[in-house]
């Protein structure tokens, strides 16, 4: 064989490794984005399967503060009906995620604030143990959401940099959206009685 066949096949042999290696590590990369999606949303679960208990507690004190519970339930039920998919995850259905994900947090809010006026309720040993609970969960949800925008950030960063940039544009790799504070998000929240 001449030299120069030698050289173009070891050149070529050179390029589709990089190739795989590079394809391999996007994939690793994007299903590492999926996962740390997927712990956020199983975050936010986890604080809506905790509000009914909530609420039933604080319903035993507070009968008469039903405007505030019917509100934690609704802005419960908003959010777990929105769903999105790892995989389709535009900044338009994440900010509509979040806006629903905010209205819930905002009317716990206000539910936590109306046990300024129960202290009875504050000195129920359930309710406590609830409040921890979700104080956790909001916690939790934090180093989801966290985690979530660093990993989008290093996906992102590695398929924009040459050469993978080449690579994710030819097979399909696209820029993931990151968790944003929501409007208004710097505002404590108002409560009124």
């Amino acid at each position: 064989m001449k030299k120069s066949t030698i050289i173009i096949i070891a050149v070529l042999a050179l390029l589709a490794i990089w190739a795989v290696t590079g394809y391999n590590g996007l994939v690793a990369m994007e299903e590492n984005v999926n996962g740390q999606w997927s712990n956020v949303e199983t975050q936010y679960q986890r604080r809506a399967d905790l509000i009914p208990n909530l609420v039933n507690t604080v319903k035993g004190y507070a009968s008469h503060e039903r405007e505030t519970l019917e509100g934690v339930i609704e802005a419960r039920s908003k959010a777990t009906r929105i769903t999105v998919n790892a995989e389709d995850l535009t900044p338009e259905k994440l900010a509509e995620y979040q806006k629903a994900q905010g209205a819930v947090t905002s009317a716990l809010g206000k539910l936590l604030a109306i046990t300024e006026n129960y202290p009875e309720l504050k000195a129920n040993q359930n309710f406590l143990e609830l409040q921890a609970q979700l104080e956790g969960t909001e916690n939790r949800i934090n180093v989801a959401r966290t985690n979530f925008n660093n990993t989008s950030k290093e996906f992102n960063t590695s398929i924009r940099r040459f050469p993978k940039n080449i690579l994710a544009g030819l097979f399909g790799f696209e820029k993931r959206a990151y968790f944003e504070a929501a409007e208004g998000a710097e505002q404590a929240p108002k409560v009124e009685f």
